[in-house]
């Protein structure tokens, strides 16, 4: 029997769906969903929006990784700046050669431990393979973040490191496409909403990257979005 995950809503899964994805995809805040809501008679505060965007975002994400395509073996890793309750927090993304994201990982430290915690996510994720190269910047923690992963396992020895800064450009512009998103939300109230609400984010940009398996088109990433989430099941 499939699980009710929108029992006892007050709204039909339809119009939760819909605030959702609208959210996660594009540039809007909590405030304008509330208010193009309103044009369509649909009286739904934004703290509910919310409450909806925490609840269901890892649930959309979990279900739709099962459905990734494989990424290739090089890839670009970097780190980019977020603010959690008001303090500087950091998140660590990769893409392979071909723009396709291998992962992300949120952390409010920059250090060898949130890089390596980072590679052991990437690696473990059934949609990514061992890489055969890994290409940063010059940081030092992240340097030897791959060292340790290389001597615990995590990484192949044969992994290879390259610090060039202009082969990262790839991912340096891929973090654009979230920074649009992330940046008008002014910061996130705790590292629990940070994590809930970017990993919705992130997955929504891999759906819009073609990375999801069954999705070319708006109809289709609704369809299997209901799918995942058992719309019409």
């Amino acid at each position: 029997m499939t699980e009710n995950l929108f029992k006892w809503k007050h709204y039909e899964s339809e119009i939760i769906i819909l605030c959702i994805r609208w959210y996660l995809k594009y540039p809007l805040s909590y405030i304008m969903l509330e208010e193009l809501m309103a044009e369509r008679g649909l009286h739904v505060t934004h703290t509910t929006i919310m409450r909806w965007v925490h609840q269901y975002s890892p649930i959309i994400n979990e279900r739709l990784r099962k459905r990734l395509k494989k990424t290739n073996d090089s890839w670009r890793m970097d780190e980019t700046y977020l603010k959690i309750k008001g303090k500087n927090a950091y998140l660590y993304r990769a893409v392979d050669s071909d723009g396709s994201t291998v992962d992300f990982y949120v952390s409010e430290s920059r250090d060898k431990h949130a890089a390596r915690k980072f590679f052991k996510k990437s690696v473990e994720a059934a949609h990514n393979q061992q890489p055969r190269v890994i290409t940063t910047d010059k940081y030092g923690a992240t340097e030897i973040a791959i060292l340790e992963e290389i001597y615990y396992g995590s990484l192949s020895c044969k992994t290879q490191h390259r610090m060039t800064k202009y082969l990262n450009n790839i991912i340096e512009q891929d973090h654009r496409f979230i920074k649009k998103k992330i940046n008008p939300m002014l910061g996130f109230h705790s590292y629990e909403s940070a994590v809930k609400t970017i990993c919705g984010i992130e997955i929504m940009h891999m759906i819009r990257k073609g990375q999801v398996e069954g999705i070319q088109c708006v109809h289709s990433e609704v369809s299997v979005i209901n799918e995942v989430l058992g719309i019409g099941a």
